[in-house]
């Protein structure tokens, strides 16, 4: 089965799911779906993992993110998929802790947001397919390229990473 292929869970824009469809009909006709998003932090708290996509991803190629995650499958909890693509992603194997919901609308890009995050100071092992390279970077750092509009960050990743520091510090 190919990536176009793969059946994700079709969402309604209240965030309930009404059905599946394959990842390739969701993107083409702007399907509301679902997408977990995965703040990898340092244990003390100083750093986050930010790493380059692929130039071939669908969606938001060869920009910089700061979140490992994805589009959550037909039949899959949000938990799970948060758990799946970090392994994927960055070969994490561990529970990362959930902090809010959100949406992300952007052209034919509405989606509802998951959002969680993890403190690790392990091994990050890259997928291939989806990362290019990878780096702890300062928080500090990252918040002043997140305000950067001309920083090439997904922006997605900026959107939730600005709803993080509102959410940290409220």
């Amino acid at each position: 089965m190919t990536a176009g292929e793969e059946l994700v869970a079709v969402y309604d824009r209240d965030g309930s799911v009404v059905g599946s469809a394959p990842r390739a009909r969701m993107r083409s006709e702007g399907l509301w779906h679902a997408a977990t998003s995965v703040l990898v932090r340092s244990t003390d708290l100083t750093k986050v993992y930010v790493h380059r996509r692929t130039a071939d991803k669908d969606v938001y190629p060869a920009m910089y993110d700061c979140w490992a995650g994805g589009v959550v499958a037909a039949g899959e909890a949000p938990d799970e998929a948060a758990r799946r693509e970090l392994a994927e992603e960055l070969g994490i194997r561990a529970e990362p802790r959930f902090l809010f919901r959100t949406t992300h609308e952007r052209g034919p890009v509405r989606f509802h947001a998951f959002v969680y995050e993890i403190r690790w100071d392990g091994r990050v092992i890259h997928q291939p397919e989806e990362i290019a390279a990878g780096w702890w970077m300062p928080l500090a750092e990252l918040r002043e390229h997140a305000r950067d509009p001309d920083w090439p960050f997904v922006p997605d990743g900026r959107q939730f990473l600005t709803e993080w520091f509102d959410f940290r510090e409220g």
